[in-house]
């Protein structure tokens, strides 16, 4: 069975740092894409990183470059997203979903067959 579970939400300060981690199980992650998207209140969901499954392949949303990093460590089957320099408005529910990849594809849009539950991060001041 694919699961994804998301960590390492919190709260912190503007200017602070998480580290988020995606941990799968149920598949081999080295054969799939991840994506990491979020929502924040009152708007809708929207991509933020995604990593193909050979790491050949990442793109990060405009307002996140420079700030946020995406990995991935295939022996643990983990994901993660460093997020430094964080702004009041990365305020979300952040979730990571996969799909299988041909390992350079990966994908910004909603096109991904397994979702994590999310895991909430608060940036206040």
């Amino acid at each position: 069975q694919v699961q994804l579970v998301e960590s390492g939400g919190g709260l912190v300060q503007p200017g602070g740092s998480l580290r988020l981690s995606c941990a799968a199980s149920g598949f081999t992650l080295d054969r799939y894409a991840i994506g990491w998207f979020r929502r924040a209140p009152g708007k809708e969901r929207e991509g933020v990183s995604c990593i193909s499954g050979r790491g050949s392949t990442i793109y990060y949303t405009d307002s996140v470059k420079g700030r946020f990093t995406i990995s991935r460590d295939n022996v643990k089957n983990t994901v993660y997203l460093q997020m430094n320099s964080l702004k009041p408005e990365d305020t979300a529910v952040y979730y990571c979903a996969t799909a299988s990849s041909n390992g350079r594809w990966c994908s910004m849009r909603e096109e991904y067959d397994y979702w994590g539950q999310g895991t909430q991060v608060t940036v206040f001041s």
